[in-house]
């Protein structure tokens, strides 16, 4: 089942034009300069401060969000945006303390607040995600920079841009946002 987001977006406080997404969009700077607030009207996304999914990352589920640059922190517009598809099965993904799956290894199948308080892992620099979407965060109690993760083999986040970032907990995407 594919599920589509209905996302607005406009310039600060819902002024200026506006661009409907319906899916994916790698690149907005074809329907608008700049976009700087927007309202999303069911399910749940990933917006990036840069093209092609690049850049920080902030997950947004229903509500308006009229600048959010001060909200979220991020330096500069929205770029881009990916869509989470909605998904009621089950959650696993493993963790590994090393690139290229090195290292301890550990499976999640629920949320993880804190892998240093629960597996003594003071790193983790792979993981494979095997069911279900997930959010990872650079510090425990879901808190600082995130990255959305869906399902796949990630052989190094230092090669997608992350380095010098370490992900200390991890998060569901859970249909609770739909």
């Amino acid at each position: 089942m594919h599920y589509f987001i209905n996302e607005t977006l406009f310039n600060m406080n819902f002024q200026g034009r506006s661009y409907e997404c319906m899916s994916d969009c790698p690149d907005m700077s074809s329907y608008m300069s700049r976009c700087h607030s927007c309202r999303v009207e069911r399910g749940c996304f990933m917006v990036y401060d840069r093209t092609n999914y690049m850049g920080n990352q902030y997950f947004m589920r229903r509500g308006e969000y009229a600048d959010y640059m001060s909200m979220m922190g991020m330096s500069d517009c929205i770029r881009s945006c990916r869509m989470i598809p909605m998904y009621r099965g089950s959650y696993r993904m493993r963790i590994y303390e090393r690139e290229n799956f090195g290292g301890q290894m550990y499976e999640l199948m629920d949320d993880c607040d804190n892998i240093m308080d629960r597996y003594r892992m003071n790193n983790c620099m792979s993981c494979n995600v095997m069911d279900g979407h997930w959010l990872m965060y650079e510090q425990p109690h879901y808190r600082g920079r995130m990255m959305y993760m869906r399902p796949g083999e990630y052989r190094s986040f230092m090669n997608m841009g992350f380095s010098g970032m370490r992900f200390m907990s991890m998060r569901r995407i859970t249909d609770s946002c739909y």
